[in-house]
């Protein structure tokens, strides 16, 4: 079990290392016209980095949290954070009607709060 943890925590440091580096780099021009990013043009610029900026301190949460030996609380909240940025995708796609988009943040989301209720549980006994 905890090899499926292990590669689940680093499939989301990669996702949120990816999608948060490129909200931080891409100008705002280029950001929106990518593929499904079409949510992009209801948000200001500051906005689009400012998201970024959560899921890049997420996934730098979750990379510490890997090469920490000893059992602490920073990767459920790590995962509960990354679960609460999925939330907040999946309100924007329903909102905008993309529901598409909503199985993969979903899919994300279901993910993070597994890993979240099994730190917590490995914390707690």
């Amino acid at each position: 079990m905890d090899t499926a943890i292990t590669v689940i925590q680093v499939l989301l440091t990669l996702l949120f290392t990816s999608g948060g580096l490129t909200k931080l780099t891409l100008p705002y021009a280029r950001f929106t016209k990518m593929p499904f990013q079409g949510w992009s043009n209801d948000f200001e610029p500051e906005h689009i980095r400012l998201i970024g900026v959560f899921e890049a301190s997420a996934a730098v949460g979750m990379i510490v949290s890997l090469l920490l030996d000893s059992p602490t609380m920073l990767t459920p909240l790590v995962a509960v954070g990354m679960a609460l940025v999925m939330a907040g995708a999946m309100a924007t796609h329903l909102r905008r009607s993309e529901y598409l988009n909503m199985v993969g943040n979903l899919t994300w989301l279901g993910l993070a709060l597994f890993v979240a209720y099994d730190k917590l549980v490995e914390f707690v006994v």
